[in-house]
């Protein structure tokens, strides 16, 4: 867990109060691979373990401060197998605890330098644009192209990837670029969880790992369909005669699991998922060879090789 500096103007029972939302999301860890690839980029920086460790948690802290609005725009009722903060706490306190959340890590970079907070700036930027592009798409019905939807995806979960990664690089003498690596590990990162959210939920990030004994695994099916989300497979499958049914579905915000059962058959009778699957296997070889061309990386390998578990 994220160790969260208290302001020395605030009484400490009332900032535990306030940061009661945050706290409670982080009750259940999941699988924080995205932890562990911001560190497997270390094998080429060699950042001294300390400040690789207050990076790593800066960011990841940001990363899960953003998961509590997440929840309210998605209207999630379950987050890591347990409710969703805004249920337990309502909209207004969750909201201000993700603004809370966020300025506490803004403290942390502006500790780090001028550079570090100019990096946070405009990574971070990208990662909202990125995040209100995709409502904007979601809430007007409006399907994105391909290209279009990878961009967005690039902007909303690659440029978080890569604030740690630059932010990394300010404290290492390693001078090759590392952000191709850092945006298509966040684009294959997010579409291997449009992938897994329809077929294969346990191998999502956010879904409990085997020692959060207090989660209810079970809670949740395809909430993809449910936010009613244009994610890859529903884009590919808007060019089959599929279409139509699944908009229906989608623009019902269904929780009905058999609804949903049904959705996904029509994903896959589109062929959609196949095309994602043959998409999946194209950006591990394409990580891979990446990594390779750096000139090689087990603790990347190692989680390429965890990340292909949705083939299982």
């Amino acid at each position: 867990m994220e160790k969260v500096k208290i302001s020395e103007k605030s009484k400490p029972h009332l900032e535990k109060e306030l940061l009661a939302p945050y706290t409670h999301l982080l009750r259940v860890s999941g699988k924080q691979l995205r932890v562990k690839i911001a560190l497997a980029f270390n094998y080429w920086l060699r950042v001294r373990d300390d400040k690789l460790r207050h990076i790593v948690d800066t960011v990841n802290m940001l990363h899960n401060g953003t998961l509590l609005v997440d929840d309210i725009q998605d209207n999630s009722r379950v987050r890591r197998g347990l409710p969703s903060a805004h249920c337990v706490f309502g909209v207004p306190l969750t909201v201000n605890t993700s603004f809370h959340v966020t300025f506490l890590v803004l403290q942390r970079v502006l500790e780090m330098g001028p550079k570090a907070t100019e990096i946070f700036t405009n990574d971070f930027l990208e990662v909202v644009r990125g995040q209100g592009i995709d409502i904007y798409w979601r809430d007007n019905y409006i399907c994105p192209t391909e290209e279009e939807y990878k961009d967005m995806l690039k902007q909303k979960t690659g440029h978080m990837f890569s604030l740690a990664v630059r932010l990394c690089q300010q404290f290492s003498q390693y001078e090759h670029d590392l952000s191709k690596l850092a945006l298509h590990m966040g684009l294959y990162f997010q579409i291997r969880d449009d992938y897994c959210n329809l077929t294969q939920q346990e191998a999502l990030e956010e879904w409990p790992g085997s020692e959060d004994k207090q989660a209810r695994k079970d809670a949740s099916f395809c909430e993809d369909i449910t936010e009613g989300k244009f994610s890859l497979p529903v884009i590919h499958a808007m060019n089959s005669p599929e279409k139509g049914e699944i908009l229906n579905i989608l623009r019902q915000r269904t929780h009905d699991v058999e609804l949903k059962k049904y959705c996904v058959s029509l994903l896959e009778k589109a062929g959609s998922l196949t095309y994602t699957r043959d998409m999946l296997v194209d950006l591990d070889r394409t990580a891979r060879a990446e990594v390779a061309r750096l000139g090689g990386n087990p603790d990347m390998e190692a989680v390429l090789d965890e990340l292909m578990s949705w083939k299982q």
